[in-house]
């Protein structure tokens, strides 16, 4: 059973939308079918904002919206260099093998809007 905290995100996940920006990246996780659209707006080489459209399961939406809330105020380039398993560990909860996929989705697709804004 999913800790109290992923079912919270889940149910109301936080920082949902759009933004207007090029610093935006799609991902997906082909297994299971989940999608994330994630936008995030950063200055002086922090992010300032993070919004997200999420459509998948109580792992990738909770872990889109923990991020969109912990990544705020971090240092890019820091965050261009996190692990998947801080995202799992953000969740604090076992996710098995089959759910990493859905645990890291969000945060590879914020690396990833970073990414794509650095090649521009």
């Amino acid at each position: 059973m999913y800790k109290e905290e992923i079912l919270d995100h889940y149910k109301r996940p936080r920082n949902t939308g759009k933004l207007e920006t090029d610093m935006q990246a799609e991902g997906e996780n082909a297994s299971c079918g989940d999608t994330v659209h994630i936008y995030v707006q950063s200055e002086d080489g922090s992010i300032q904002e993070i919004k997200h459209q999420t459509e998948g399961c109580a792992i990738s939406t909770a872990a889109a919206s923990i991020a969109s809330q912990t990544l705020q105020g971090m240092d890019t380039e820091e965050v261009e260099d996190l692990p998947g398993e801080w995202m799992v560990e953000k969740l604090g909860t076992e996710i098995s093998p089959m759910r990493r996929k859905c645990a890291v989705l969000a945060l590879k697709a914020v690396q990833q809007a970073l990414e794509n804004e650095t090649e521009q």
